[in-house]
């Protein structure tokens, strides 16, 4: 398995674990969903889930440092995981300032910027792990 494919394994799997954590914790909150206090679980959650990745990608590349280095392909299926997450960037973006506008709760808000960097990183991972197992056709 090639280390970018490693990485994008442990992005997809650290971001999906992450998510459902949150998700837990404020779900099980008493009380009015919009009402529960989800900041200090968003914060502890996303930075837990940075330091995570961070870990597990500096340990892929102790274990074995050759296989740190990116080819043309690896740049290519990169760039196409980067596109198709970076999509969903731009969707909750936009759901977050129709949110704003529409005087919305910032819980709402916050929770919809959170789950479109969640599928980001999920669907890029995916599209990455998809592009290293059964190719893709570059443009």
């Amino acid at each position: 398995m090639a280390y970018e494919e490693k990485r994008a394994w442990i992005m997809l799997v650290v971001s999906a674990i992450a998510y459902a954590m949150y998700a837990a914790t404020v779900l099980s909150r008493p009380g009015p969903l919009a009402q529960a206090p989800y900041v200090g679980a968003l914060l502890w959650i996303t930075g837990a889930s940075i330091v995570a990745t961070i870990v597990l990608n500096i340990a892929v590349s102790i274990r074995n440092p050759k296989d740190s280095r990116r080819d043309q392909r690896d740049r290519e299926i990169g760039q196409f995981g980067d596109r198709i997450g970076q999509s969903f960037v731009v969707v909750g973006g936009v759901l977050a300032m129709f949110l704003a506008m529409f005087r919305m709760d910032h819980f709402w808000i916050a929770n919809a910027i959170y789950l479109a960097f969640t599928l980001s990183a999920a669907l890029g991972s995916v599209a990455r792990i998809v592009g290293y197992r059964r190719g893709f056709q570059a443009w």
